[in-house]
């Protein structure tokens, strides 16, 4: 931890899942939805940007072919309060109708974009779909949402880091820490 202070200050109050407690869960989910989609055609949707490392690791981890897709919304217009509409500012250029889609997401906190995002990916008619997320808040929730896969539950802090950032900041630490001002 003293390693981490020298190089980025007083801001990561505390490592709250290692490098490996992170590989170990991809691994093991890999391995889920490689025999859960073995000879399906398999789509994994991305949300830009916290979720782009999360997912290369979980394409990496699956022994079966898949696409991939990348999407980015925002429902910020002012940087800390919801519109309460989301807005696509990057969307899929493939017909989904023809995919098993599994939405990889960083974080489900409020739940209130994603659930935008899934109605709208529904519309389009995938054969199946599914929401995988590294991270779920539960007591920040307020969508009527659940993901199907949830690797794992943490409290209500901010956190950064395996993608995730402050100020587009901390993405590249390879554990989730708990930041602090």
């Amino acid at each position: 931890m003293d390693g981490i202070k020298a190089i980025y200050g007083n801001n990561i109050k505390r490592i709250m899942i290692s490098e490996e407690e992170i590989r170990q869960k991809i691994c093991e989910t890999g391995i889920s939805l490689s025999e859960k989609y073995k000879g399906r055609p398999l789509l994994l949707v991305s949300i830009l940007k916290g979720a782009f490392i999360f997912l290369a690791d979980i394409c990496r981890s699956l022994t079966i072919p898949c696409e991939i897709g990348f999407m980015r919304v925002s429902s910020y217009y002012d940087g800390t309060s919801s519109s309460g509409k989301v807005n696509i500012l990057l969307d899929l250029d493939i017909d989904i109708s023809r995919y098993h889609v599994v939405v990889v997401e960083d974080i489900i906190d409020t739940g209130r974009t994603l659930c935008e995002v899934v109605d709208i990916l529904k519309k389009r008619g995938p054969l199946s779909l599914e929401v995988l997320t590294l991270l779920d808040k539960p007591e920040r929730r307020t969508a009527d949402l659940q993901a199907d896969i949830s690797l794992f539950t943490i409290p209500d802090v901010f956190v950064v880091g395996y993608g995730l950032d402050c100020g587009e900041k901390y993405r590249n630490l390879p554990f989730i820490a708990e930041y602090s001002e």
